[in-house]
């Protein structure tokens, strides 16, 4: 299968489990819904045109800052940049994610400082 369409259900679910990137730093808190935002700039390859990142590709972000970052900012590199952090934060934390699979691990403490 392409990698640009790589697809995996758990770990989709398990990210959406988590806090939002931007909340957890300390910028606000949420009670909103968690988004699995697929990377609109993946760190392991391409997007085609129309096509959303592989399942590889994603982070946490609840749906106002994911909201936000579609409607104000237009990329992740933007985004992060407005909020102090590095424009690849997002794609260092997609990798983080994808590499830790905690969702397939019966440990605890999944490594992130979250």
């Amino acid at each position: 299968m392409p990698q640009n369409t790589f697809k995996d259900r758990k770990h989709l679910a398990w990210v959406r489990t988590l806090p939002c990137l931007i909340c957890k730093a300390g910028y606000y808190s949420h009670s909103n819904e968690v988004h699995a935002h697929h990377l609109m700039k993946p760190y392991d390859g391409f997007r085609g045109m129309s096509l959303k990142a592989n399942d590889r590709n994603v982070i946490p972000l609840c749906s106002k800052h994911h909201s936000l970052l579609h409607t104000k900012y237009g990329n992740e590199f933007h985004f992060f940049t407005s909020f102090g952090l590095p424009n690849t934060f997002g794609q260092e934390w997609a990798r983080r994610l994808w590499e830790t699979k905690s969702w397939d691990s019966e440990a605890e403490d999944n490594g992130l400082p979250f």
